[in-house]
């Protein structure tokens, strides 16, 4: 049988107020939003003021409150807050992958000393259910990759790039103008949002736990003409993958990079700002989930899923947490990249190459298609990452 929810509410930005619509049309969770607590007082908003708060405390302090629902922008705010409402033993539900992903060791021991639930679906893919799946699912198959399109910026701009013809800096003008991306958007193009993703979805996969600066990301943000002009002769199209792969029974590679795809590759069929994520096992070989990374109602409708869990008083169990005790990050892997640097550095760059099967150069720009280290790969972009462009053939 469930029991009643009393929410209180931080954020009524996109997600917030598609929240406070689809809990008002649900029929099925017994669930009320007592307060909202908010930044700015003077932002116009659809309800009236008097639903409004401007002090934290007034939900953490509010002991008829027993779920909080976070879904601010701050990290550091947003961690603040679910670490005070975890210890006063209120459940919470949030959207904050970089939050989660920066902070997550500390969440889960503030989760098993507590004994409060700490739910967080729609920080990963929007509406797609990955989490729960990985956490019941899969729970038993022999989970060996996990690979998706878990940004829509990127993939709206690649998407612009390739169906339509644009150029990058026009179809990122484009997401800038359409809301899909930020004044300043490095955090969606440099690959770092889907970092935040891969390393919540590698604890839930793997039972493996990272700092941010331990998953290796490359973002779309240096491509050029060399790249998307190779992808459209060859028929294959670009997309931005968070990628983790079980090597062996103690390593597992997991990575942010551009990859070409080709057209009968299911992520093809993945544009606009549609997320896609596909799993493989060793029993039930490629699954593949499919639906929108963003917006108010799906990603609400995400939180909703978490809020109706709770309910019922289920939790996140991390089984593989505890059974992941010889699983490590690997930095010792070949791939197989297109690799795109100035003309007059060929020479330079050469040598981290164990095998070069292509070249080109013009004028001004050039590029290899070969394999190398993945060590050799990190070096080069730390090195000169202004300067470079990296985009993944295949992991070999």
């Amino acid at each position: 049988m469930s029991k009643k929810l009393t929410i209180g509410l931080f954020g009524y930005g996109v997600v917030g107020t598609g929240l406070y619509d689809v809990l008002h049309k649900s029929k099925t969770v017994d669930a009320t939003i007592k307060k909202i607590v908010v930044k700015h007082k003077d932002k116009p908003r659809n309800i009236s003021p008097e639903h409004f708060h401007y002090d934290k405390n007034e939900i953490l302090q509010d002991e008829e409150i027993n779920l909080v629902v976070e879904l601010i922008d701050d990290a550091d705010a947003a961690f603040e807050i679910v670490k005070t409402a975890l210890e006063k033993g209120k459940a919470v539900v949030s959207a904050n992958k970089k939050m989660i992903a920066e902070h997550f060791e500390e969440l889960y021991e503030l989760q098993k000393k507590h004994q409060v639930p700490f739910l967080y679906e729609a920080a990963v893919c929007g509406s797609i259910p990955i989490i729960r799946n990985l956490e019941e699912y899969y729970n038993n198959d022999f989970l060996q990759s996990i690979q998706g399109i878990v940004n829509g910026s990127t993939n709206y701009i690649l998407t612009k790039t390739f169906q339509d013809n644009l150029s990058y800096e026009e179809a990122l003008k484009e997401a800038q103008e359409k809301g899909y991306a930020e004044s300043n958007p490095i955090l969606d193009t440099g690959g770092f949002d889907a970092r935040s993703k891969l390393q919540i979805l590698l604890t839930h996969s793997f039972g493996i736990t990272t700092k941010p600066e331990e998953v290796f990301n490359v973002g779309i943000q240096n491509l050029g003409d060399l790249e998307i002009k190779y992808a459209k002769e060859k028929n294959l199209q670009i997309k931005l993958l968070a990628y983790a792969q079980k090597r062996n029974e103690e390593e597992v590679i997991a990575l942010v990079i551009p990859k070409f795809v080709k057209s009968t590759d299911t992520f093809s069929t993945v544009s606009d700002v549609f997320n896609g994520v596909k799993v493989q096992t060793a029993f039930a070989d490629k699954q593949f989930f499919y639906g929108r990374g963003a917006g108010s109602l799906p990603t609400a409708s995400a939180v909703l899923s978490d809020i109706s869990a709770i309910a019922y008083d289920y939790r996140y169990e991390y089984k593989k947490i505890a059974n992941s005790e010889n699983l490590k990050l690997t930095q010792d892997f070949p791939l197989k990249v297109l690799f795109r640097h100035k003309a007059k550095d060929s020479q330079n760059f050469e040598n981290y190459f164990e095998e070069i099967e292509e070249f080109y150069g013009n004028r001004e720009d050039a590029y290899f298609v070969g394999s190398i280290r993945f060590q050799q790969l990190k070096d080069v972009f730390t090195k000169h990452q202004d300067e470079v462009s990296f985009v993944l053939i295949d992991i070999l």
